[in-house]
């Protein structure tokens, strides 16, 4: 049984460099504390007063802050190096979120929330590089997996003890998540090192992010394709917690618990996915988790209680892993390993353009037709989708078979 346990959960991800062990459990540490994210709609929809509609608009403008903010972080990765904007970026986010722990809950808790989210942006191409440049281009799957894998085992933890806190211990929430971060940011500053692995076909070139995106326009279909991904995936954290609180009278307590067993189907399957689909291209995983986006985010537009709830958060996390492990080794096997930091920003503000527009567009159609009719728009989005993603695929794999 041991030696059962041991070869899903460790075989898939031994003889990585130790550097990648040591953004595991960065990663790890920091999602224990991530506790305002996973309850930003909540926080300014019951703490602070503001409409689902209002709600929508400043978590959208926090998405822009972030995609600003990360094209600016982007740049300055591949100029002075991933650590150190590392460092002062995700410092300075620390210090913003815990200042909220200081101060009433107002207008001013949202302004801080926004200006920690510019410098999470900023640094947040530095950590998709860094991972990257630390790994030959075969481990590259198994990094990232690793990376997302260390991430939702704090994930398990995070939402269900911020949920715990949210009612009567606000400012524990945000003092918490600020020290979780530095505490992150401190194992990245002693345990890793800056080195660049390469292939062939990630050789470093001059010329700006735009001249290499226009050699390979694949990309920027690929990213519009995700964008549409990521509008559907956008209301786990917008759409679901409102869900959950209109339908049930703990529904605070059960969005907390879902995104918790969210977390828990990560850190069962991520393994067990990474090891029997790596013969599987990336955007055969992305189509195939797009199906199930498909029926999971699908099934909240009807009242199908706290276990049908649970069923769709089951089935639309396998979809998850399935494209978060997927989409970055995509990219970066087609990026200049000098243009990792500015790709990693540039391809990313498309993608996460869907984080903007989801929660603006999914708020509009809830105070106008209802949360059951909102979901059901959201789950005809994610069916176009997926063929989409059905057609790249087999785009891809023709062009890479006559390459």
């Amino acid at each position: 049984m041991i030696d059962r346990v041991k070869q899903l959960f460790w075989e898939p991800y031994r003889g990585l460099p130790v550097q990648v062990y040591a953004i595991f459990f960065a990663r790890l540490i920091n999602a224990v504390g991530l506790f305002v994210h996973p309850l930003l709609t909540l926080i300014f929809t019951r703490k602070i007063g503001l409409s689902e509609a209002e709600a929508g608009i400043y978590v959208s403008i926090s998405g822009i802050i972030i995609a600003v903010s990360s094209l600016i972080g982007g740049k300055f990765s591949d100029r002075f190096g991933r650590k150190i904007i590392i460092c002062i970026s995700d410092g300075l986010a620390a210090l913003a979120i815990a200042s909220c722990s200081l101060i009433p809950v107002s207008m001013w808790t949202v302004y801080l929330i926004m200006i920690a989210n510019f410098f999470v942006g900023f640094s947040d191409p530095s950590h998709n590089a860094l991972i990257a440049d630390v790994t030959e281009p075969k481990d590259r799957e198994r990094a990232y997996s690793l990376t997302y894998l260390g991430f939702n085992v704090g994930f398990v933890i995070g939402p269900a003890l911020g949920s715990l806190l949210f009612e009567n211990h606000l400012r524990w929430l945000f003092l918490g998540d600020g020290l979780t971060l530095l505490i992150a940011v401190g194992l990245i500053v002693l345990f890793v090192k800056e080195v660049h692995h390469e292939a062939p076909t990630e050789a470093a070139v001059e010329g700006s992010i735009f001249k290499v995106l226009k050699g390979a326009p694949v990309l920027l279909v690929f990213s519009m394709i995700l964008m549409f991904y990521n509008i559907v995936y956008s209301q786990w954290g917008f759409l679901l917690p409102i869900t959950a609180a209109d339908r049930f009278a703990n529904g605070v307590w059960l969005y907390g618990i879902l995104a918790s067993s969210n977390g828990l189907v990560v850190i069962l399957m991520t393994p067990i996915i990474t090891a029997k689909l790596s013969k599987v291209s990336n955007t055969g995983r992305i189509f195939i988790g797009g199906i199930l986006y498909t029926i999971g985010f699908s099934s909240f537009a009807y009242s199908i209680g706290i276990a049908g709830m649970a069923a769709g958060v089951v089935i639309l996390t396998l979809g998850e892993i399935m494209v978060t492990i997927s989409y970055m080794p995509f990219i970066i096997a087609r990026t200049p390993s000098s243009h990792r930091g500015r790709m990693s920003a540039v391809l990313p503000i498309i993608i996460g353009a869907g984080y903007t527009i989801g929660p603006l567009a999914s708020g509009t159609l809830t105070e106008r037709f209802g949360v059951e009719t909102a979901w059901q728009i959201i789950g005809g989005i994610m069916l176009f989708s997926t063929l989409c993603m059905f057609l790249f695929a087999r785009f891809d794999r023709r062009q890479m078979m006559s390459s």
